[in-house]
């Protein structure tokens, strides 16, 4: 293993990286960069994920709106990938409360642009650095309806609590109607299998109720400005 790492074979010296790479290599590091220096801004708050799709009158986009007021007004940073749809309505609604309102925004070629309700922005050009700071940059996790970008997001944070690769915290799944075919599978079809434990299940919560996400933001409080809670599992 270790001469794959260090691409060796037989003795030989490793070799260098191709210019490319390391340019590459570059890039990534200004991403997570630039992405740091944003977070360490503001103390954990709330991250909320959904459809970058969803209309100004679809249900689930008024709810956001309303738990994104509901966390300003409890002192609570708003966090979102920053588009439309969804993001909007959560950074809308810790906005127009007053609060701060974070947009962790990425480039891409259609659909995701900044909304127009960000106290806070940073734009990403790469997924995986993206999503290092929306987990990051939280205390507790709501997952509103949402495509494959979002399903994506929440496998992430599954998976890392589930290795423990970051503490379990706080993990909501908004819309019980929306969610409850997804973990139909996970317990008829992973469990069953060996896939997955039944622990794995309690990582999170299907819910409606907003302030359930309001009292648990609320338990854990504000850690103190560029502190972190996942600074301790750095290394594992």
């Amino acid at each position: 293993m270790d001469n794959l790492l260090n691409n060796q074979t037989d003795g030989a010296e490793p070799e260098k990286l191709e210019e490319r790479d390391s340019l590459r290599f570059q890039a990534y590091a200004r991403d997570l960069e630039r992405g740091l220096t944003t977070i360490r801004k503001y103390p954990q708050g709330v991250t909320i994920f959904g459809s970058a799709r969803a209309a100004e009158t679809d249900k689930y986009y008024v709810m956001a709106r309303q738990l994104g007021r509901l966390l300003a007004e409890n002192g609570h940073s708003v966090t979102t990938g920053g588009g439309p749809g969804i993001m909007e309505a959560a950074n809308r609604g810790a906005f127009e409360s007053g609060g701060r309102s974070v947009g962790l925004n990425i480039k891409l070629a259609f659909e995701q642009f900044p909304n127009p309700y960000l106290t806070d922005m940073n734009e990403f050009r790469y997924f995986f650095a993206r999503k290092v700071m929306l987990s990051m940059s939280s205390k507790v996790y709501v997952f509103f309806p949402g495509g494959f970008g979002t399903l994506d997001e929440l496998s992430e944070i599954i998976v890392l609590m589930q290795t423990e690769k970051m503490p379990q915290m706080p993990v909501f799944f908004i819309g019980s109607e929306f969610w409850q075919p997804l973990e139909d599978f996970f317990k008829n079809k992973l469990l069953p299998s060996g896939f997955i434990k039944d622990s794995d299940t309690k990582i999170y919560e299907i819910t409606d109720d907003l302030d359930s996400v309001v009292i648990a933001a609320n338990k854990i409080g504000n850690p103190p400005l560029r502190t972190n809670i996942y600074d301790s599992y750095a290394e594992k």
